[in-house]
């Protein structure tokens, strides 16, 4: 555990499995590096050839595809509002991704690549977040955007 904090780091893919809603092969966060609720996240994916998206994407060439390394932003994001309000009571809680806002894409990530993922929280109300997201390899900015999440029930 962080002593500022009081979470046990890192977290890794079996533990975010329980958080996160998503399966084989959209899980995008392989690790949790630093967590400080209510603030920051950082964690990373790593990239391997055999992800099913490389065999169109493209073939010759292959490239992560853009939406891809923000659906990782976005659940990176998600991990830090749902550690930043935890569930109370039985009802398992979910984080629903609602917009998203100056995306750019700085660079392409290949196969070998780690995809450095971090979030930051800019604002919230109520359950609705708005965060800043980035996706950096090697130190060098791959992607960044501006994404609103809301937690809510989990459907049973």
């Amino acid at each position: 555990m962080t002593e500022t904090t009081g979470v046990k780091l890192p977290i890794e893919v079996r533990e975010i499995l329980t958080i996160l809603p998503h399966r084989y092969p959209l899980v995008m966060v392989d690790r949790v590096t630093e967590l400080v609720p209510g603030e920051r996240i950082a964690g990373h994916k790593c990239v391997a050839y055999n992800e099913p998206w490389f065999q169109g994407h493209f073939p010759a060439h292959p490239i992560m595809p853009g939406v891809l390394i923000i659906e990782s932003m976005v659940q990176i994001g998600g991990l830090l509002a749902h550690a930043s309000d935890p569930a109370p009571g039985p009802q398992p809680k979910v984080v629903l991704f609602l917009g998203i806002d100056k995306a750019r894409f700085r660079r392409p990530v290949v196969p070998g690549d780690r995809l450095d993922l971090s979030a930051t929280a800019l604002q919230r109300r109520g359950p609705v977040w708005k965060l800043r997201g980035e996706a950096r390899v090697d130190g060098n900015l791959c992607a960044e955007a501006e994404m609103l999440a809301q937690v809510a029930d989990r459907s049973p």
